[in-house]
């Protein structure tokens, strides 16, 4: 049964059927039953330019048009290349917030709001212009009371309840689709909406990226080429959140010599590996606009919203998924994937690692410096996607991490691949994992898990003891063959019934006979007829189901004595 949307959220939802509609997307609201729950069908033309464009083109228009909810649904999504297809991935990519900027009184309503005093009595000034406007906050230079120079980042006013109220409508509809539209099972569209409740509001809490700052800082104290801003915790809350100022230019604008585009690619690399391989922390967007070059061919990175974590142990697999394809291994990358992923009751791993093997055999066909690491990755996560195999979120945010960082490396340096460079990274952290003291703690941790085994051991056993001697010990197991035994046991009891009722009504019978009575037919007693005439039919009854009971009779029968199952 389709779930049911809110009454209050029936206006958006029609606002969304025609604007889907309009971009070749009423199809689905159809099928859905969207236009049924409304009352009528909005009748939209669809134009000629639009027919012409892909359909995941169509998709970016959609969300674009749907307004600052769903342009974050979309920004979310183009980092879910485990989710959906990379042409989708790639269109969602470009989508930019289109907002107008909110008035400065409203910047100084939400200091005094959320920091508990009014603007002036915490900044010398604040600048009335913003640097930036987007659908989430925007961003004020200022200078604190001490003179430092800093960047404010206010929280748009109500964004929140429009976010809420929208994710309603959007987890009505997945359901909708899903129930409906059997296409969308593939992307598990509740999900995807589950996702992103959490990612945004995740992003909205200025807390969780201040200490993704903090972390991000302490990671790179010890390089000097790289400059994280530092957070004024006085000054910032859950919708406030001010930060150092960093004077820079953004990467792709910045005028470098030969010299220093190899430089600046080198510390891009450095930390983006190292980031990888040693901290476990990354950043998860890392487009020009979030790296500045400063003097002396330093970085710096901002926004820190949107992140990925890395555990030991996927750090380890990241290793020997770079080292598997390096080496052209189909079926140890197909294995990895497979492993690490989510997949379904319809993967198959066979064909997964034929289709790995193909893919591998169209872009390793040259030097390793010349691959496109770049189309390989993308096409990677698209099999894991056909192939209902969902890769953990934290590798598919790498993956489009990683899609950012070598478009900027491509634009610095040509001739530098990132493939190639990770192997040194990958033999460094493969060689400190197997180095003979991380060897013994790995092994000091082993022994602990089987001590802890060997502890509990007896204690399990003792307990499957008891529960045998009480009875309550049970296995539960379901198979075809017992079922069939079942049935027939059954038919069995049902013939050694009528056999015994037949028996006992002919003792009866001649019981009757050998009695006179007041009912007579034809000097025959009338309850020895009537009794003879009982048994006849049992017996008959009897020996028919001997002869067709395997036909016809064995489930509906059994049904007599409380077999409730459907026949097979």
């Amino acid at each position: 049964m389709p779930p049911t949307v809110l009454f209050q959220d029936l206006n958006r939802l029609r606002q969304i059927g025609v604007i889907a509609a309009r971009h070749g997307f009423g199809e689905w609201f159809e099928r859905a039953g969207v236009w049924r729950l409304l009352g009528r069908r909005e009748k939209v033309e669809v134009s000629a330019e639009t027919q012409r464009a892909s359909t995941a083109r169509r998709f970016r228009m959609l969300l674009n048009d749907l307004g600052p909810s769903f342009v974050k649904l979309g920004q979310v999504l183009s980092t879910r290349a485990d989710l959906l297809p990379g042409e989708y991935v790639e269109e969602l990519a470009t989508l930019q917030d289109h907002v107008e900027p909110f008035p400065l009184e409203e910047v100084y309503t939400r200091i005094r709001e959320s920091l508990g005093s009014d603007a002036s009595e915490l900044f010398r000034e604040i600048d009335p212009k913003p640097l930036a406007a987007a659908s989430i906050a925007q961003v004020h230079r200022a200078v604190t009371l001490e003179g430092d120079e800093v960047v404010v980042k206010v929280q748009r006013p109500g964004i929140a309840e429009q976010i809420d109220s929208d994710l309603a409508v959007l987890r009505s509809l997945a359901r909708l689709l899903e129930a409906v539209v059997e296409e969308t099972s593939i992307y598990s569209p509740t999900g995807i909406i589950d996702e992103f409740d959490r990612a945004i509001h995740e992003e909205l809490d200025f807390v969780h990226e201040a200490a993704n700052i903090r972390a991000f800082l302490e990671n790179h104290r010890n390089r000097p080429y790289m400059t994280i801003p530092r957070v004024y915790e006085a000054l910032s809350s859950r919708t406030v959140l001010t930060m150092e100022f960093v004077r820079g230019v953004k990467v792709s604008q910045a005028q470098l010599s030969p010299e220093d585009r190899r430089e600046v690619a080198g510390h891009i690399l450095d930390t983006s590996f190292r980031q990888l391989f040693e901290d476990g922390l990354f950043h998860g967007d890392p487009h020009p606009g979030n790296l500045l070059v400063l003097e002396g061919n330093r970085l710096a990175l901002l926004d820190f919203g949107v992140v990925g974590r890395l555990t030991r142990v996927m750090q380890e697999t990241l290793v020997m998924l770079v080292m598997a394809v390096a080496l052209k291994d189909s079926d140890s990358v197909a294995r990895i994937l497979y492993r690490v992923g989510a997949p379904d009751s319809r993967a198959n791993l066979m064909g997964f690692r034929n289709d790995i093997e193909t893919l591998l055999g169209k872009y390793l066909t040259t030097t390793l410096g010349e691959v496109d690491s770049r189309s390989l990755m993308r096409d990677l996560l698209d099999l894991a996607v056909r192939y209902h195999i969902r890769v953990p979120k934290e590798y598919a945010l790498l993956g489009r991490a990683s899609v950012a960082t070598e478009g900027i490396l491509r634009s610095l340096h040509p001739d530098m691949n990132v493939l190639e460079v990770a192997m040194p990274y990958a033999k460094e952290l493969l060689a400190d994992r197997y180095d003979p003291s991380q060897l013994q703690g790995g092994l000091m941790r082993t022994l602990l898990r089987f001590q802890s085994m060997a502890a509990d051991l007896p204690t399990q056993l003792s307990q499957i003891l008891l529960d045998l001697e009480s009875g309550k010990f049970s296995v539960t197991v379901r198979a075809e063959q017992f079922d069939r035994l079942n049935d027939s046991l059954r038919s069995a009891a049902l013939v050694m019934f009528l056999g015994l009722c037949a028996c006992g009504t002919i003792v009866g019978v001649f019981i009757s006979f050998a009695q006179t009575g007041p009912w007579q037919f034809h000097g025959l007693p009338v309850l020895g007829l009537l009794g003879l005439a009982l048994s006849a039919g049992l017996f008959g009854a009897t020996f028919t189901w001997f002869l067709f009971g395997k036909r016809f009779g064995k489930v509906r029968v059994s049904r007599w004595l409380g077999n409730k199952k459907p026949p097979r």
